[in-house]
């Protein structure tokens, strides 16, 4: 038994906006996020006519995506103990997404593997802080009982509806009919009116309350891996990141080169990908509002087995594929809650962007640089199948990691503080 660690609800308050204010927020922070991922997500989508093209090896492939996730960490880490300290979040989201789309086109210009791995080293760098400044903008402007729906919608809704879903079909319908070089371009674009979108419509949170004194950046480090809950998240980010981008970077060659769809085919089973975690971000976040993250984590956790497996073996329609690929795609809706909404419930507010981008930070270094890398060599020195395998390791192993959380969703909290005559317990 324990008691759960509520500093974040203790913190001095910070004002919330109005309803409508905080629906505008998410709205427009998600469709930043998703503009965000069309870009990172258009090379896994288009890897199947730049692999040939530019003749790369599974260990090349392996690397684009690690160079994108390696700086992806950095930045975020660096830009999210930035914005704890500055406040100035609006003014980075706008650079970010213009930044972000400057090196689509760049992406597109590639005529190599050097060219190609240094943009998207540097498209990891300028999106990386985007996550974390997001996320602490909706703990301060949406209440505690609806933060994770917010968090959930604005991380997964956009995310993966424009990259998993739209990327999936107009990205590979472009390259097939206009060539991979301009799918790259087009993929920038949408970046510059989210830019102008966040001008226009969204505020500067102010600073919330801070102590007087201000400890350095590996003092703050120390003081959120010292709470459970964040060396768990921290943990089961950088197997989850890992399974993400092995998926993103190895399944679309798998279903081509191996299970023989075409490109139109694999695009549609990977659109569903973005249909399951779209609808995810509202049904797996809104349900751990009402049950508990823990629970929603370690179940979705476990029906991630079923996307790599059925990948390998189902050999029924592709429609049948596409239904395992939609349940098994479910684990992504509990990505802000290990990434968000779990750190910002079991932290101080000042830190809250700060213990975001430190467990972004880790997954993406162990989980998106090391795992791709990993995958794409033992991918050359066996099969295509090699990843999906690691895949199913991947999620096993964060469902178990989750069976030790600590619960932090509000609403399940004051259940058990009822039911136990005022006593928190775990």
């Amino acid at each position: 038994m324990g008691v759960v660690d509520q500093s974040v609800e203790r913190a001095p308050p910070v004002k919330l906006g109005s309803t409508a204010y905080q629906v505008m927020l998410v709205g427009v922070l998600s469709l930043n996020f998703g503009v965000l991922f069309f870009d990172r997500n258009a090379l896994n989508y288009l890897m199947v006519f730049v692999q040939p093209d530019l003749k790369l090896s599974g260990t090349q492939v392996g690397l684009t995506a690690s160079a994108l996730s390696f700086s992806w960490a950095i930045a975020a880490m660096v830009v999210g103990a930035w914005a704890d300290r500055t406040g100035k979040r609006k003014l980075f989201l706008i650079a970010a997404s213009i930044a972000f789309a400057l090196c689509s086109f760049l992406s597109g210009l590639a005529n190599s593997f050097v060219v190609l791995f240094a943009a998207r080293l540097l498209m990891g760098a300028v999106e990386g802080g985007v996550a974390p400044v997001s996320h602490s903008m909706i703990v301060l402007a949406v209440p505690a009982e609806r933060r994770g729906l917010a968090q959930g919608v604005t991380q997964n809704f956009g995310s993966n509806l424009f990259g998993s879903f739209v990327a999936a079909l107009l990205l590979v319908w472009v390259a097939q009919h206009l060539g991979w070089h301009n799918a790259f371009f087009i993929a920038g674009l949408p970046g510059l009116v989210c830019a102008a979108l966040i001008w226009l419509f969204i505020d500067e949170p102010p600073m919330p309350a801070r102590p007087a004194e201000r400890p350095s950046l590996f003092a703050h480090v120390a003081e959120i891996l010292a709470v459970r809950n964040m060396a768990l998240c921290v943990a089961i980010a950088v197997l989850l990141v890992s399974y993400l981008v092995v998926c993103w970077a190895f399944m679309p060659l798998f279903l081509t080169q191996v299970r023989g769809f075409s490109p139109t085919t694999m695009s549609w089973l990977m659109a569903t990908l973005g249909i399951s975690a779209t609808i995810g971000s509202f049904a797996v976040a809104g349900l751990s509002d009402r049950i508990g993250r823990k629970p929603v984590m370690v179940v979705t956790a476990f029906l991630g087995v079923m996307l790599p497996l059925g990948a390998m073996y189902y050999g029924g329609s592709a429609l049948g594929l596409a239904a395992i690929f939609f349940f098994g795609w479910g684990l992504t809706g509990t990505f802000p809650m290990f990434m968000a909404t779990v750190p910002s419930e079991s932290v101080d507010r000042h830190l809250v962007a700060t213990a975001a981008a430190l467990v972004m930070c880790v997954g993406e270094i162990l989980g998106g640089v090391l795992a791709p890398l990993i995958a794409g060599r033992v991918a050359d020195m066996t099969s295509l199948a090699a990843p999906l395998w690691i895949m199913t390791g991947l999620c096993v192993a964060a469902g178990v990691l989750a069976l030790f959380l600590r619960e932090t969703a509000p609403a399940v909290l004051k259940a058990r503080a009822v039911r136990d005559d005022g006593v928190l317990i775990q």
